[in-house]
């Protein structure tokens, strides 16, 4: 009954303000008008609307919102083209694909795309600015040496001479996510993947520029070799048009008349009626961060299985929601609550249209949550795969004899001990590795089951090695390259008649009894993961390799790559 007196409301107040919407909708825009839109922080997939309460600029650049504005600049042909100023961009190469294919299908509709760059640029910002017909840089910004690189940090010296002993137990060759604690160099299987992931996405880098630039590939890789640049050097190595300052772009534009993308969008929504009624709508359930139960530990964003459950419950329950976007941003974790989330899928999936959308990672627990869905979509340059277990111990016995400390055990029960922090013999390590065995079937089966094929041809392709989008699809671990869009597209066609109205909404459960971090000790926990990020480790792995629960988490190198 609220919502229809609401929703009344709602009319009275859309016809008294309808003169204004008209005037707003068909307020005269001069031929070869520009929108423009500033890029300043973290991008993603897909982002819940700002409340109307809510002031200034907005902290995330939605790429679902930015389609539509495409979709806005490319219904109008008063509007010449698309101004991007980017500033910073907090993103991983799945989501700079993303961005780069909007501004591609802006410029392939021959519409004008410039990238305005006024604090310069690193590879990703160069890899989705190629996609502009003219880029401008800060005339004393710099373009900073383009590549990736991946760097690791071995610690069992270290751990060595504190007197800790790390035990490894791992599923396939390539599942490196405790080397780290155990070697004292790469192994050749973990450089094998790493390699071919730098490959792949410098590949991608290298025929971005090529295409974007309209040079040769030989001279796509020459500008990326060459670098860096520094303003002018920059346009003479034909990597930038020109150099300008914020106040001067648009004189160097022809000053053509400039609208704000938000201003562009409300002018061709202002006719629209609000509904306060709860529509139909497509469920986006995010799984982002390391996944972990109950107790995960405060690092980074987490994806709790209690919170995933409850999310999936909910989306199942809903009449509202015809079929659910499963989207995935997670290098896995707990073998255990990845599980518990998959079984839920499941039973979600036998009753709704579940298609699986793969941001930058998406693997070994990422992956496993995901075997559920109907299909997997991920950009050709997300890291996925890693189908694979491993667990790890920290023995301390070794730095606790160095302390003079004596631990005295009484024991009942042939394997008690597999629970306390000693050294594992041959007959305990046979155990463990007998249970991580039957986990790594089981895991390959669920895959198999998913993707409706045999458990020998998924084994042959799984061991913990980690690929790109691309490369997984080529193998047949992904259906369908692309992004959010290609996703909701796949459920809309599963979904059938009147689906392509429909819009995707995030689903979420309840938060559990965590509490939340309040933001200075955020800050600090951030900056902290970071600052570890920056030498070539994962804290968040090592987190979970003091545990004694089998985990499924990438190797940490292909977290480590940087750009």
């Amino acid at each position: 009954m609220f919502r229809l007196v609401a929703q009344l409301v709602l009319l009275v107040v859309w016809v008294i303000t309808l003169p204004f919407a008209l005037l707003r909708r068909y307020w005269p825009i001069r031929r070869g008008t520009y929108v423009t839109l500033e890029i300043d922080g973290a991008i993603a997939d897909f982002a819940r609307p700002r409340r109307f309460f809510e002031v200034g600029p907005p902290r995330t650049t939605s790429l679902f919102a930015l389609g539509k504005i495409v979709d806005a600049v490319l219904a109008d042909d008063r509007i010449a083209g698309l101004v991007l100023t980017v500033k910073q961009m907090r993103g991983g190469m799945a989501k700079a694909t993303a961005l780069r294919a909007a501004l591609v299908r802006l410029r392939e509709a021959k519409r004008d795309v410039v990238v305005h760059l006024p604090l310069g640029g690193s590879t990703k910002t160069i890899y989705v600015a190629s996609a502009a017909q003219r880029l401008f840089l800060g005339p004393q910004s710099r373009v900073d040496a383009l590549g990736f690189l991946s760097s690791t940090a071995y610690l069992k010296r270290t751990l060595d001479r504190a007197g800790v002993a790390p035990e490894v137990y791992a599923q396939g060759e390539y599942k490196s996510a405790g080397e780290q604690l155990a070697r004292d160099s790469m192994s050749d299987a973990n450089r094998e993947q790493v390699t071919a992931l730098l490959d792949g996405m410098h590949g991608a880098l290298v025929d971005a520029i090529a295409k974007g630039r309209g040079v040769e590939r030989d001279a796509a890789i020459a500008m990326i070799d060459g670098s860096p640049y520094q303003g002018a050097r920059a346009v003479d190595a034909k990597i930038a048009d020109g150099t300008a300052y914020e106040d001067e772009l648009a004189e160097r534009l022809g000053r053509p008349r400039l609208v704000p993308a938000a201003s562009h969008l409300a002018s061709r929504r202002a006719l629209r009626m609000r509904s306060v009624l709860r529509l139909p709508a497509i469920g986006v359930i995010p799984i982002h961060g390391v996944i972990a139960g109950a107790s995960p530990f405060p690092l980074g964003k987490m994806a709790t299985d209690e919170r995933a459950i409850a999310a999936i419950r909910a989306a199942r329950a809903s009449r509202r929601i015809l079929g659910v976007v499963l989207h995935v941003d997670s290098p896995g974790g707990s073998a255990l609550a990845s599980d518990r989330i998959h079984h839920e899928l499941v039973q979600l999936a036998a009753e709704k249209p579940l298609v699986a959308c793969f941001s930058d990672v998406a693997a070994s627990g990422g992956y496993y949550v995901a075997a559920a869905a109907h299909a997997i979509v991920a950009q050709p340059t997300t890291i996925t795969g890693s189908i694979g277990v491993v667990a790890t111990r920290l023995v301390i016995d070794p730095l606790l004899a160095r302390l003079g400390v004596v631990t005295e055990i009484v024991q009942r029960g042939a394997h008690a001990h597999l629970n306390g922090g000693r050294a594992f013999g041959e007959d305990e390590r046979r155990i463990i590795d007998r249970e991580l065995a039957d986990f790594y079937q089981s895991f390959v089966a669920i895959v198999a089951a998913g993707r409706k094929r045999a458990p020998e041809e998924i084994d042959a392709v799984a061991r913990g090695r980690v690929w790109t989008g691309a490369d997984a699809h080529a193998r047949g671990l992904v259906d369908r390259l692309g992004g959010f869009d290609a996703a909701l597209d796949e459920v809309r066609a599963r979904i059938g008649r009147g689906a392509a109205r429909l819009e995707p909404t995030i689903v979420q459960g309840p938060r559990n009894g965590i509490p939340p971090l309040d933001p200075p000790r955020r800050a600090l926990v951030e900056a902290a993961a970071d600052l570890i990020a920056d030498v070539g480790f994962d804290a968040r792995a090592l987190a979970f390799a003091a545990t004694r629960e089998p985990f499924l988490a990438i190797c940490l190198d292909a977290l480590s790559i940087r750009s």
